[in-house]
């Protein structure tokens, strides 16, 4: 934990305080209720069952697509926790599945349904078909779990959104401000809390934690230096999910307060951070040639090649935000949570001929990535897409 405050330029959790101040009704609530994790095998999902795990619940089940990523969380969690009295099963399940449905059906009663699944990076909007599993993922698949949730009297549903939701600029931005408005729909009949955040430092899939492959097969590190973010560590992405879930009024959304504890700071420093650590000097390269010519050879010189550049990828937005002018918040409620309130807002008409439009794209097993974009432009009018025709796979 401390080691990834340094490289992400801080020196304090952002959450200690008010996870001190709540810890004595979070371990009564949790040790007395009954959980289920979707999307628990991911690196939010890991740290928010590893939160609940260890405050003793009654009942807990993880459920993720991913076999290797569940393995690994049992035996991180065996290895630093031990065991509960509660029941703790993990299930390798697709919650699009007939597998999962089944699964639901067979022991469906849970006080908290928490789902962390997602598809989270901008680079999958590069082709129509990752898109279409990314609405599939982030939108209906939210939306099946939240009807099952309440059809089987589930007390609390949440699901995590993204600080890339307010006013989106990306169509994973956006399918989360779409999922938002599902949410809505379907909080008339269940309570609902959601979570927008920062980067997760060091995160599956994430260019930090690409900076650790890097090492390991001796190949460049590369970064952007116009690009500065807000990180937030793996545990305090667990600790805010799980204050939301337990402590969440209908409808709010959790977000980190904007503080001197909250470092923006730029990936391309948080590698020279990351290299120095490891006693590297960064050799800075004029291009992808030369960074890969010299990864062989370099390092034994203490040195380590890298390549900073502009970003001018699709998607890239240029600052973060979690929370637009038109929403209400509470900030006096927690020192360091920050709380939209919202008010019930969708619309059914413009919902229903979403989920019209993309059931007929899936039967005819045919649309375009322009069919979508227009779609999502119908429920977010002022969506600030822009195509640039470039993509993060199109560079090292």
């Amino acid at each position: 934990m401390n080691n990834i405050l340094n490289l992400i330029g801080r020196d304090e959790e952002l959450f200690s305080q008010d996870i001190e101040n709540y810890n004595k009704k979070l371990k009564e609530i949790v040790s007395s209720s009954s959980f289920l994790v979707i999307g628990g095998a991911g690196s939010i999902g890991q740290a928010v069952t590893k939160e609940i795990f260890k405050r003793n619940p009654k009942k807990l089940h993880v459920v993720d697509i991913s076999e290797n990523n569940m393995v690994e969380l049992v035996r991180d969690i065996r290895s630093s926790f031990g065991y509960i009295d509660g029941d703790f099963k993990t299930f390798a399940l697709d919650i699009g599945s007939f597998e999962y449905d089944a699964f639901i059906k067979s022991d469906s009663k849970y006080d908290y349904v928490l789902n962390l699944s997602a598809l989270k990076h901008v680079r999958s909007e590069k082709d129509p078909y990752t898109l279409m599993r990314m609405i599939e993922t982030n939108i209906f698949n939210t939306d099946k779990t939240l009807k099952q949730s309440i059809d089987n009297g589930t007390k609390k549903y949440f699901c995590v959104s993204t600080d890339k939701a307010a006013n989106p600029v990306n169509m994973m931005g956006a399918s989360k401000r779409i999922m938002e408005m599902f949410v809505h729909r379907k909080s008339k009949d269940i309570n609902v809390s959601m979570a927008r955040f920062a980067n997760v430092a060091f995160s599956d899939g994430s260019l930090l934690h690409g900076f650790n492959q890097r090492i390991q097969k001796q190949q460049p590190i590369v970064a952007p230096n116009d690009i500065k973010r807000y990180f937030v560590t793996p545990q305090e992405s667990g600790e805010l999910c799980l204050m939301s879930c337990i402590f969440g009024e209908n409808r709010d959304i959790f977000f980190p307060k904007l503080s001197k504890q909250l470092n923006l700071i730029s990936f391309a420093d948080i590698a020279i951070k990351y290299l120095e650590n490891l006693g590297y000097e960064p050799y800075l390269c004029k291009d992808e040639d030369e960074a890969r010519a010299l990864a062989k050879t370099l390092p034994k010189e203490g040195k380590y090649p890298c390549l900073f550049t502009s970003s001018d990828t699709t998607g890239e937005k240029d600052f973060e935000e979690f929370f637009t002018d038109n929403e209400t918040l509470d900030m006096e409620h927690f020192i360091n949570l920050g709380v939209i309130k919202n008010k019930i807002n969708f619309d059914e008409e413009k919902l229903k001929s979403f989920e019209n439009s993309i059931k007929s794209y899936k039967q005819n097993l045919s649309w375009t990535k322009e069919d979508i974009v227009k779609e999502f432009f119908k429920l977010i009018p002022d969506f600030g897409h822009k195509e640039t025709g470039k993509y993060l796979d199109g560079k090292m």
